[in-house]
């Protein structure tokens, strides 16, 4: 099987799928379609559940599935915490805060492959790391549904508002401290 058959897995079109939904997120949104944007997100978080588990259980991880997973991830979740922040739905501040975290991350991984370490073979997702994807995916999931059925719930919003925030700090700080671990080491010279 070559590289590019490889690479064109079950997973992978479900992470495909992921991406393109992200859209049709964004104009059921700003045409306020709520219901149907909650729906287009719903079923995007459920193939970044699927994908994960398929490639496991079908023995069907690739090299592509490594970079496009994570890519649609924040693709996604930030294009979300972007459309409820300019809405008001969430602080800006949270928004900021999730979006400078991928910035940071995606940035940090430029860097690291252009001085030449393979990061697809040295950085693995941590538990952080997954438990900051999953409370992103929920709160936007929680504040969707709240809008889409004018329920208020002040208090669930800011309990799982912060303990997003905690996450996305601790999962940050961590691929910062993870990444600078992996830095080549500069040639020490005598004068």
């Amino acid at each position: 099987m070559s590289r590019k058959d490889s690479n064109l897995t079950i997973p992978n079109i479900l992470t495909i799928i992921r991406i393109l939904l992200t859209p049709g997120f964004v104009m059921a949104y700003s045409d306020q379609r709520f219901d149907l944007a909650w729906a287009l997100f719903a079923v995007a978080g459920l193939t970044d559940a699927l994908d994960g588990f398929l490639a496991r259980v079908l023995k069907q991880r690739s090299w592509l599935g490594a970079i496009l997973d994570p890519l649609a991830d924040k693709i996604l979740i930030d294009t979300s915490y972007i459309c409820l922040a300019l809405n008001g739905w969430i602080p800006p501040w949270l928004s900021v805060m999730v979006v400078s975290r991928d910035v940071i991350i995606v940035g940090g991984l430029a860097l690291l492959n252009f001085l030449g370490v393979q990061v697809d073979k040295k950085i693995q997702p941590s538990w952080a790391s997954k438990a900051t994807t999953l409370f992103q995916i929920l709160l936007v999931l929680f504040v969707m549904l709240q809008q889409s059925l004018d329920l208020s719930y002040p208090s669930a919003f800011w309990s799982l508002a912060t303990l997003t925030a905690i996450l996305t700090i601790v999962s940050g700080a961590d691929y910062v401290r993870l990444g600078f671990s992996y830095l080549p080491e500069e040639e020490k010279t005598e004068v």
